[in-house]
């Protein structure tokens, strides 16, 4: 096969994945299978007879030099037995692939021969005159079709098209096109894997080879520092970095993608299937870094990255988007960005930004990811192709401890953040295959500063249409005119008893301490009133929630009171994104996300 996804290459065409022979590629692996059994009876019987016989019969130093070479040898026969393996395994892997596509393109085309469309070399597929005219009585006219970008994700317009072999023949083009693409990106993926399972050149084994991998793969970026890394485009703009992906050759690409798959894996621009790679690569080693770590830091994280790397294992169940992982990191508090559905080729897309007190743990490895992946699963109910990404690219503060206490009460880490948003949201744009997609940007508690931050840039956020706060403790700015994208594309949601919605302005805290100092809470009610005559100031500027604000605020649940059963209860902070819970919520910012915000449940400003 010669199929490429990701970059410049070969293109792989229905007629050469029909006549793959996927038999050979698993008689390859059988043969692979039976060398690596071999080689593990060998070292079977290195290290359970011959080493244990001579090590009890014989001393001095031939036996000595004998057990050392013996014990090598067992190594090495090790290695053969991985390696061989890990082939077999591929090979077969990449049958099963091949083969599971090689089904539904038979079908299509079983399916057009049956109705006697032409199915063409491009995979378009020509259908003929059919039906009659209103007019004039005769056929309606044929015609050709091709396969959408994602098959069967387009939903219906409601419109019928005049020659009923016109949905026949699109749906048939539609799964052609899928098989092709899904065979395509197997290719692509298993001949990179292949490529890599080279053992080096003579009899023995580097001991290299047997370093743990983390702390094999620095040492190959070490040696290859002046070779690969410096050339890599940091300080270029996505668009920069998307052209310099292209120019390279599929030997370059592949040589990254091994050496420093962290590096190509975290660089807002490139394709977010290479960008998945990668990753997916990167997070056996830092799982293999961190496991050799003895502090609690190591172990949270670890927890996180092992549940993050079982949902890939997993893949999506029936009626979930696939999961790509276009960000992973230990530096910080963690770096995680998931997307649910492919952003490259998605119409929406929509990013969300988590806030105070998220990092990379297990709550996040279950809960933040599992707000985007519900909220992509009821987008795609509303509109055409939608990805939904948890962005998790900055240090967001941490409480109760105290740096992040004083971290959450100002900007500083949002600022950061906001940069870092801006650079990722201007790689989803320009890597996205559609000619202008809608774009989302959803901010969370602290998330909605870093997101308000980002806006606050030059040009507003690269690519967004449209700006989402829910659970927003304030935003930086007084005003929705001023985020970059018009008051009218700035969405609001509050709980009525979401208490971080309501929080007192500093102005207001501060003299509200003051009035407590010298006359108790009475003095410090009014006080504080004094200083927020409007009742719509909250810590991080005027609340978005507010009509001086200007923004669009949507129906959300009001969620559970502050007070319950003798105790505070702050859920109502972290409901949003719930559809068992907060099922208005979550509809309207799939509306949003989709395109569609007049549709949305309006709700009165306060």
């Amino acid at each position: 096969m010669s199929g490429r996804s990701g970059g410049a290459g070969s293109v792989l065409t229905w007629s050469a994945l029909r006549e793959v022979k996927c038999a050979e590629l698993e008689q390859a692996a059988d043969g692979w299978g039976r060398v690596s059994n071999r080689a593990d009876a060998a070292r079977d019987r290195i290290e359970g007879q011959l080493l244990p016989g001579l090590r009890d019969t014989q001393k001095g130093e031939a036996p000595d030099a004998a057990v050392r070479g013996l014990r090598r040898l067992g190594k090495n026969f090790q290695y053969i037995y991985t390696e061989c393996g890990l082939l077999r395994t591929t090979l077969n892997s990449l049958a099963h692939e091949i083969k599971t596509q090689q089904r539904v393109l038979q079908g299509a085309l079983d399916d057009a021969a049956a109705s006697r469309f032409t199915v063409h070399a491009d995979g378009s597929v020509t259908y003929p005159a059919a039906g009659e005219g209103v007019v004039d009585g005769k056929p309606l006219a044929g015609g050709t079709v091709s396969g959408v970008p994602n098959p069967g994700m387009v939903p219906s317009s409601g419109l019928v098209a005049p020659n009923s072999n016109a949905g026949k023949a699109q749906d048939i083009a539609d799964r052609v096109a899928q098989a092709v693409r899904a065979a395509a990106d197997a290719d692509w993926r298993y001949t990179r894997i292949l490529r890599s399972l080279k053992a080096h050149e003579g009899l023995g084994v580097p001991v290299a080879t047997w370093t743990d991998a983390a702390a094999d793969a620095a040492a190959v970026r070490a040696a290859a520092r002046g070779y690969l890394r410096d050339a890599i485009p940091h300080d270029a703009s996505p668009a920069e970095r998307k052209a310099w992906w292209a120019g390279l050759t599929d030997e370059q690409r592949e040589e990254y993608l091994a050496v420093y798959p962290d590096r190509i894996g975290n660089l807002d621009g490139i394709p977010a299937l290479v960008r998945d790679a990668a990753n997916r690569d990167n997070l056996q080693l830092l799982m293999g870094k961190l496991s050799g770590r003895d502090d609690d830091d190591a172990a949270t994280k670890l927890a996180a990255l092992r549940e993050i790397d079982r949902q890939l294992r997993a893949g999506p169940k029936a009626g979930e988007p696939p999961m790509y992982l276009l960000g992973i990191g230990d530096q910080g508090n963690g770096r995680a960005i998931v997307s649910y559905g492919n952003p490259d080729t998605a119409r929406n897309v929509a990013a969300y930004v988590p806030g105070l007190n998220t990092s990379l743990d297990e709550d996040f490895a279950d809960g933040d990811l599992k707000r985007a992946r519900d909220l992509s699963i009821t987008a795609n109910r509303h509109g055409a192709p939608t990805a939904v990404i948890t962005w998790l690219g900055y240090d967001a503060p941490q409480s109760p401890d105290g740096r992040g206490s004083l971290a959450v009460a100002g900007g500083g880490r949002a600022n950061e953040g906001g940069l870092a948003f801006r650079e990722f949201m201007n790689g989803m744009e320009v890597a996205n295959q559609n000619a202008d997609p809608h774009m989302t940007a959803i901010g969370h508690s602290y998330g909605s500063r870093t997101v308000g931050a980002a806006a606050q840039g030059e040009g507003g956020i690269p690519g967004v249409d449209d700006i989402v706060f829910v659970g927003s403790p304030g935003v930086g700015v007084n005003s929705a005119d001023d985020l970059g994208v018009g008051r009218e594309h700035v969405f609001v949601g509050a709980a009525a008893n979401d208490i971080v919605t309501k929080m007192p302005s500093r102005e207001e805290f501060a003299v509200g301490a003051v009035g407590t100092l010298y006359g108790g809470p009475a003095a410090s009610y009014v006080f504080g009133d004094l200083a927020d005559r409007g009742d719509d100031d909250i810590w991080f500027g005027k609340d978005p929630a507010s009509e001086a604000f200007g923004a669009r605020r949507f129906e959300v649940g009001d969620g559970p009171s502050l007070i319950g059963q003798g105790k505070l209860n702050v859920d109502a902070h972290s409901e949003y994104f719930d559809p068992e819970i907060d099922r208005a919520s979550v509809e309207n910012m799939a509306l949003i996300s989709v395109g569609h915000a007049e549709r949305i449940k309006r709700e009165v400003p306060r």
